[in-house]
């Protein structure tokens, strides 16, 4: 997989599963009679009321933490991020390799693994920069090509813009595109925080948003199953502030060491 190759990947994961949340936008049903069942101040509101207003407090989020995956690739992403574009965290190729992430403004920093090196570069050079580059976070910014494709999954906005389809809540409208209905799951457990799944099954798919049910109802846990894969988003810590710390100049390299190499790569 050439260093192209894997920052596409590394930008692809940010929509994994994201199409599950704007599919639950549609128009205001009427209200379910009032039956608590567990279900709390949600329990007199419709399945598409309590998408509706899942959407909108994810649209009111400062920050939050982002873990996806899915079985259709390796790439797994667990990203802290914020609205200025802001993160922390990792994103994940499986056997290809990890990488860590430090992202503040334009500055950023990442940290790759031994496999992501013995993958980019295979054979003794790729065993030679794992060793020189243990521990080791190269440093550039945003005005770099692969940092900024390695770091678009950083952008808060795009992600709630993207995942609530134009970035605000049904308008009550009708869409033909969105006229499955919704439907209440029984309320369970996500992360220790109680749940209510309200769930959409169309065209042989089935997808499933987990909205919390105490204090404000965030989505929390967002499921799609199509053709034997599937695909999850975990969402939490939201208004949770994203660490300020920055790797020290002493665990740092320059970008340029990894364009080096590549060149060298590609000249051999």
């Amino acid at each position: 997989m050439t260093s192209r190759r894997r920052a596409a990947g590394i930008t692809a994961a940010l929509t994994c599963g994201v199409a599950v949340i704007a599919g639950f936008a549609g128009p205001a049903a009427a209200a379910a009679p009032a039956s608590d069942g567990g279900e709390g101040d949600l329990a007199d509101k419709s399945a598409q009321q309590i998408s509706d207003e899942s959407l909108r407090q994810l649209l009111t989020a400062q920050s939050l933490r982002l873990r996806t995956e899915t079985s259709a690739d390796p790439t797994k992403l667990d990203l802290t991020l914020d609205r200025a574009g802001n993160c922390t965290g990792s994103v994940s190729k499986g056997e290809f390799g990890r990488v860590d992430l430090v992202k503040r403004g334009e500055q950023v920093w990442m940290k790759p693994d031994a496999a992501f090196w013995k993958t980019q570069f295979p054979g003794r050079k790729g065993d030679d920069a794992a060793q020189r580059y243990k521990d080791t976070y190269l440093h550039g910014t945003t005005k770099n090509a692969f940092l900024r494709g390695v770091t678009a999954a950083c952008d808060l906005k795009a992600f709630q813009k993207s995942a609530t389809g134009s970035g605000k809540p049904s308008s009550g409208t009708p869409s033909p595109s969105r006229s499955a209905p919704l439907t209440k799951g029984r309320p369970t457990t996500e992360d220790g925080a109680r749940v209510l799944p309200v769930v959409k099954k169309a065209h042989g798919a089935v997808q499933t948003l987990y909205v919390a049910i105490d204090g404000k109802h965030y989505p929390r846990k967002l499921t799609a199953e199509v053709d034997h894969e599937t695909g999850t988003i975990l969402l939490s810590d939201y208004d949770t502030p994203v660490s300020t710390k920055t790797p020290a100049p002493g665990e740092t390299a320059d970008i340029s060491a990894l364009e080096d190499l590549m060149k060298g790569s590609q000249g051999a």
